[in-house]
């Protein structure tokens, strides 16, 4: 009998060492694949800014219509295509939260001290964002005295990034306070892009619950459009 129940506890152990293995390797791998993605996040970043500064030079002698400040969803903004009128920078990078952004104004748009400046930015650290947020607000004010701001809300969303709706939508008030405050203008984006049915982002709008397909930014467009025609023809 304690042979048997040695062996039991013997193949117990041996189960355990195996499982335990197998779930070691699993975490190993899942932090290699999280400090690869990183690593990708950073070299993108430094080659986004890189390409930003020398924009800068070439525009040092004209005024630059609208800077768009923002993450991915800016990022992957053909403003040239929607915006043909003007002089349009696209100063997105994806993955990028709000301290990320706030690291990088003086080279994505006070170098530039464009006419307006665009900015959509939170949904990558929608828990944080108003860490840092309004500080951002107070920067710009204070770095672009002559420059319209204009603040959009967070979209919509779907699948899963769908679960920070609420608070998604929660901080667009907060948004909006803030842009009242400072006296800048506010957009909202959230609700032309938002199936009430679903209470998520309509799917032909979405690639992937979290960024847009062409149908999405033709939605954000006809927001923005009108808001930019008339700050630029004051």
């Amino acid at each position: 009998m304690k042979r048997k129940i040695r062996i039991i506890l013997i193949i117990l152990a041996a189960v355990a060492l195996v499982v335990g293995g197998i779930f070691l390797a699993i975490h190993l791998h899942q932090q290699r694949e999280l400090q690869a993605h990183q690593e990708a996040l950073r070299r993108y970043r430094e080659e986004k800014l890189h390409s930003f500064q020398q924009e800068n030079q070439l525009y040092s002698r004209q005024q630059v219509d609208v800077v768009f400040l923002g993450d991915s969803l800016t990022d992957g903004y053909d403003l040239a295509r929607y915006y043909p009128q003007y002089l349009v920078c696209n100063r997105g990078i994806g993955g990028d939260t709000t301290f990320d952004l706030e690291a990088r104004l003086q080279t994505s748009v006070y170098d530039l001290q464009p006419k307006v400046a665009v900015m959509l930015i939170g949904a990558n650290n929608l828990s944080t964002m108003f860490d840092n947020y309004e500080r951002i607000l107070m920067d710009l004010q204070e770095n672009l005295p002559d420059t319209e701001i204009v603040l959009l809300s967070l979209t919509c969303m779907g699948q899963e990034w769908g679960k920070g709706n609420s608070l998604a939508a929660y901080n667009n008030v907060k948004i909006q306070k803030l842009a009242t405050r400072y006296g800048f203008t506010y957009i909202d984006l959230y609700s032309p892009l938002m199936d009430l049915d679903t209470g998520e982002i309509y799917p032909q709008y979405t690639t992937d619950g979290g960024h847009l397909t062409a149908e999405g930014y033709d939605v954000l467009t006809a927001q923005i459009a009108p808001v930019l025609d008339n700050l630029l023809t004051k």
